[in-house]
């Protein structure tokens, strides 16, 4: 423990353990509840100080939404989750720049795929079809949140040569004139069985989020099916909803 109280400061001593823990939560291990935090009877013996005088910096903390304590258990660092409205429909990169975030794409790979009975009926087109498929993990640099894969009708026109780390809208509509204007969609809750769960790094009974969505252009034409899993720890979904009067 490299922190020592300062006795001659004019500084409380609680104001001065909550100074020392708002550092120590921002550190590797412990951000994102990588780990508990020291418990407050050992802080209080190491530091010199009552208990009481631990758990008010503590408490700050906890109301300010840092940390969460267990009782039982231990304080660790509430893991932040990254929250997306469902009435303001823009990109995954967009989003994650809004709120400070660094975008990582993990993985992108495009292929040729043969169109399965859920794509030919989201993209209306016939069964066993080739179709460019577009499969994503992205996240920040602290962890994978999204598995995504993408099917394309074939009227857009994709080669397979495209740069698919750049928004994908923005490209549609620079390189193949596509402009999406609706997105039709549908969420569930599944468990990250198989393949989804080692992409995301999460175990096999974890849940999961789960996005199916079929975007068109604005004649109201079918351009992506689009499937997306999400990594709970890190990203809950919004919405507002108003009554109507």
């Amino acid at each position: 423990m490299d922190f020592k109280l300062d006795q001659n400061s004019s500084i409380p001593f609680h104001v001065q353990i909550e100074g020392y823990l708002r550092e120590l939560i921002l550190r590797k291990d412990y951000r994102n509840g990588a780990s508990f935090l020291p418990k407050e009877v050992t802080l209080s013996k190491r530091l010199g100080v009552s208990r009481n005088t631990v758990r008010q910096a503590v408490n700050t903390l906890v109301n300010d939404g840092l940390v969460e304590r267990k009782k039982g258990v231990g304080t660790k660092v509430v893991t932040k989750k990254i929250t997306t409205r469902l009435d303001n429909w823009i990109s995954f990169t967009k989003e994650m720049e809004n709120q400070g975030i660094e975008v990582v794409n993990y993985s992108v790979q495009i292929s040729n795929a043969e169109a399965s009975e859920e794509v030919s009926q989201a993209l209306g087109i016939s069964l066993s079809k080739k179709v460019w498929k577009l499969e994503k993990i992205r996240g920040s640099k602290k962890a994978k949140y999204l598995y995504s894969v993408s099917y394309f009708h074939p009227r857009v026109g994709i080669t397979g040569k495209e740069d698919f780390t750049i928004p994908l809208y923005e490209l549609l509509e620079k390189e193949h004139d596509t402009i999406v204007m609706t997105s039709k969609e549908k969420i569930s809750a599944i468990k990250a069985a198989g393949d989804i769960g080692s992409l995301l790094d999460v175990g096999p009974d974890i849940p999961i989020l789960k996005r199916e969505r079929v975007v068109c252009d604005p004649g109201d034409r079918p351009v992506e099916y689009n499937v997306v899993y999400y990594h709970t720890s890190y990203f809950t979904y919004d919405i507002e909803i108003k009554r109507s009067l």
